[in-house]
């Protein structure tokens, strides 16, 4: 009986404390608190030119009501400003030339749940001095328009500074600035070159922009001097006309003198010169002034057949120059026929019209011979005359040819107002003729 009694009193007081511990659960442990990485604007290493570089550290915390944050030991003072999921921690402290070496770090972040740290280290440098050495810009005396090399070596503390930017500059005598004139990039060993064209004489030099980790440096300069070298000339369009000729008719010379960069050049003398067939000698025979674009004519009598050109012997500042040469054959003329036919120049037309100066203008027309009654296309050499406005003279412009149909068609460059015909000479069976004139206005 009276162990039932106690096995009742010890299951009642089970039940008791089984239900208290039901009703009443246990309190739960605090969160830890947690950091992040310790960012340093602007970011590792520092680097410290002359005055002193302000350095801002962030990090940011959850979980943490309290933080701090040391630098080799010192307290760096941080405030926080709320972020999602926590607390952004900021401090700054400034280093300056003797700051340089290693620094420590370590942030704190504190709370109920107890306080974590993260560490680590930065290292604060000294900005890197460059100075160019053995800059060099050769040779010393060129012609205008010539290349010349420009070399040097970028160093840093001395040191030979790899794979940065140099700009070559150069300064014209008479000029107070530099402009750039080309960009390299240096080398193994800091070594730099480059080829630049030298139009003028003056100064060249190297510079290099300070950048996050160096300062500027600029080379010593370097003179070149620049000679004007001799402008080239050349004779344009030289021609011998007619072609062939009659022993004893007259053969008609032209051409234009230019020059590069100036175009025609006007009262030089330009001289003609023969060399016979079979002969190696070339023989003065006549000479023009040129006028207005350079351009020559001349005339002489036809003697024997060969080459003609024109000769220039050049002025100060500007060479010489001779033309392509021009083969003429020279016939002797047959006894004349008992009979010629009748020819004539119809439909002759110049086009467009007004033309532009200097554009070229077209001419076309029809050479016909009589025959027996019966106009029909003739083929012969028609030559091609132009008459200034307010000029009496005819000036010849070139040859041209027909066809059996005896349709001619040429053109030829208009640089002033006037007239235009073609003349057919004739020949052994023909008479000649010359077409109407047709008047075209030059504009400018």
């Amino acid at each position: 009986m009276l162990q039932r009694i106690r096995v009742a009193a010890l299951a009642f007081v089970l039940g008791i404390s089984g239900a208290i511990a039901l009703g009443t659960p246990a309190a739960s442990a605090a969160p830890t608190p947690t950091i992040t990485k310790v960012e340093l604007s602007p970011a590792a290493p520092v680097v410290v030119f002359d005055s002193d570089v302000s350095v801002t550290f962030t990090f940011t915390t959850t979980n943490a009501t309290k933080a701090g944050l040391k630098l080799n030991g010192d307290t760096v003072n941080v405030t926080s400003t709320q972020v999602t999921g926590g607390l952004k921690w900021t401090g700054s402290k400034s280093f300056g030339p003797g700051a340089v070496g290693k620094w420590n770090y370590a942030a704190t972040a504190s709370g109920d749940g107890g306080e974590v740290t993260q560490s680590g280290s930065f290292e604060v440098v000294r900005a890197l001095t460059t100075k160019f050495g053995d800059f060099d810009a050769s040779p010393d005396l060129v012609d205008k328009g010539d290349t010349i090399r420009v070399n040097g070596r970028l160093l840093a503390d001395g040191k030979g500074y790899d794979g940065q930017s140099v700009s070559i500059t150069f300064r014209e005598r008479g000029s107070d600035d530099y402009g750039q004139v080309a960009k390299v990039t240096t080398g193994r060993g800091g070594w730099f070159g480059a080829r630049v064209q030298a139009n003028a004489t003056g100064w060249w030099r190297a510079e290099f922009a300070a950048t996050a980790t160096a300062r500027a440096s600029v080379s010593d300069a370097d003179r070149v001097d620049v000679k004007r070298a001799n402008l080239a000339s050349r004779i344009a369009g030289f021609d011998a006309a007619p072609e062939p000729v009659d022993k004893g008719d007259t053969l008609s010379f032209s051409g234009a003198l230019r020059v590069e960069d100036r175009g025609g050049l006007a009262g030089q003398r330009v001289s003609i010169f023969f060399k016979a067939d079979g002969s190696d000698r070339w023989e003065y025979v006549t000479s023009d002034i040129t006028g207005r674009h350079g351009r020559f004519s001349a005339s002489a009598a036809a003697v024997t057949s060969g080459w003609w050109r024109a000769e220039y012997r050049g002025t100060r500042g500007v060479n010489g120059t001779v033309s392509r040469a021009d083969w003429v054959k020279v016939d002797q003329p047959a006894p004349p026929p008992a009979e010629k036919a009748d020819t004539r120049l119809i439909k002759f037309n110049a086009y467009p019209e007004p033309v532009k100066r200097g554009r070229y203008l077209k001419f076309k027309g029809l050479l016909q011979i009589d025959d027996e009654g019966s106009w029909e296309g003739y083929s012969g050499k028609v030559a091609l005359f132009f008459k200034p406005l307010g000029s009496k003279k005819w000036q010849f412009v070139k040859t041209t040819s027909s066809g059996d149909s005896g349709r001619l068609y040429t053109k030829a460059r208009a640089w002033k107002s006037g007239h235009w015909k073609f003349v057919f000479r004739g020949d052994a069976d023909t008479y000649g003729d010359h077409s109407r004139t047709d008047y075209v206005r030059v504009k400018r």
